[in-house]
């Protein structure tokens, strides 16, 4: 009967017009603001895991798969819908599953496929598409009219055993080096490994951090153990990462996110957290309730809308807010900005969805790449800044990898 008394007030609210007028004007004005900034910045998403979904739907660069990155309704990236969503540099998360450091070559192969499949996304697409090395080679891309391509590689695993393939990634155009991903590896300890095999870093992963200062590759910390991260920061000489991270605050006990205290560490490291859109690490309780889900969608038919519709939004803005057992949504990404913000400050904290790596567990408002504008939208209502928003979306992100370059000695290629 809750339920039923609940969806009689929805109903009430976008049927028979009970919202103010003037709020009705001001939320307008706030979602137009949104969209003007969503296109007006810079905007980076530090981890989308486009190459392995393509990987593993065996992309090829035949004619007939060159349209995949352009327009398809699969996944949750292609160039038009991040148009639509003000998406400038999305990293392409060259993703090496932890099963890959039990081969010879350690995963190397596979890193080399994807990059060598972006480089023939943007050789396919050169009026869409631009490599993207520096913050400068972004801002010279979105000047031309194109979505840059940087690459992050998602587990250290393919240098192996020498410091070499440390310069050999960079020179091929990784910019950052998560270290580790769901397993220990030969450089650390993971946040999902039990093993805790080195208690942190292991000694030649000391060396690994230092080479990376050295050559101008961000460290990125997402993935990690506690005792790595603590490790990490007591010998890098550069501002560090967290790609695709989210706030421990908001789900206890979850090891893959970082605790207040990392945060509080990273903001004094001059780093920056990338808040993750995947719904386990944004609630301790997952919250899914298929049949309220249902009856949202349900709804949307009978106005003739889809969730994807701009239109949509209010509605599904105000759905949230009435039941509490849905899936995350928009305001919990926010939740997780303000976190960051109250802890460190606001020049450490960004985007990094983890868009097509995190399934059809995305927040409600933040479900593709055409999204973000919902969320800018929400900072907006919070009172965060024009100057705060550009900030996070890559502001902050760029501070950290010029000032990577800068400890490098600029000796960028």
């Amino acid at each position: 009967m809750k339920l039923q008394s609940m969806a009689v007030a929805f109903i009430c609210i976008f049927i028979f017009g009970c919202k103010n007028n003037s709020t009705d004007v001001s939320d307008k004005k706030l979602r137009a603001k949104a969209n003007e900034l969503a296109q007006k910045f810079i905007l980076a998403d530090s981890h989308v895991d486009l190459p392995y979904r393509l990987k593993i739907k065996h992309f090829r660069l035949e004619r007939e798969y060159l349209g995949i990155p352009v327009s398809t309704k699969e996944g949750d990236f292609d160039y038009e819908r991040a148009r639509k969503g003000g998406l400038d540099a999305p990293f392409m998360s060259i993703y090496i599953p932890s099963d890959y450091q039990l081969r010879k070559d350690m995963g190397k192969a596979l890193a080399d496929s994807l990059i060598d499949m972006i480089s023939g996304i943007v050789d396919a697409h050169p009026d869409k598409f631009a490599l993207a090395r520096t913050p400068q080679d972004i801002e010279a891309n979105t000047a031309a009219g194109k979505i840059s391509l940087p690459l992050g590689m998602e587990n250290g695993a393919p240098i192996g055993d020498s410091l070499e393939n440390v310069k050999y990634f960079y020179d091929r155009g990784i910019r950052y080096i998560t270290l580790t991903h769901a397993k220990d590896n030969q450089i650390c300890d993971s946040s999902y490994d039990s093993l805790n095999h080195w208690k942190g870093l292991s000694p030649f992963g000391e060396k690994v951090v230092e080479e990376m200062n050295r050559v101008g590759i961000m460290v990125d910390i997402s993935h990690v153990s506690d005792s790595t991260f603590y490790d990490v920061i007591k010998i890098a000489k550069a501002p560090l990462i967290a790609s695709h991270s989210s706030c421990r605050y908001y789900t206890p006990g979850f090891q893959r996110n970082m605790s207040d205290d990392m945060i509080i560490a990273l903001g004094k490291n001059g780093g920056v957290i990338q808040i993750n859109f995947g719904a386990s690490f944004l609630d301790s309780l997952a919250r899914v309730n298929r049949t309220l889900l249902d009856s949202l969608e349900k709804f949307l038919i009978s106005k003739g809308l889809t969730s994807r519709d701009s239109a949509a939004q209010p509605i599904i803005d105000q759905f949230a807010h009435n039941h509490a057992a849905l899936y995350s949504d928009v305001e919990r990404v926010a939740d997780h900005i303000d976190r960051v913000v109250k802890l460190a400050g606001i020049d450490h904290v960004g985007i990094g969805s983890d868009y097509d790596g995190v399934g059809d567990t995305l927040p409600l408002g933040l479900k593709d790449v055409s999204d973000y504008p919902n969320l800018l939208y929400v900072l907006l209502k919070r009172g965060y800044s024009e100057d705060d928003i550009e900030k996070i979306c890559s502001g902050n992100l760029f501070r950290v990898w010029n000032k990577v370059i800068q400890v490098a000695g600029g000796a960028v290629q």
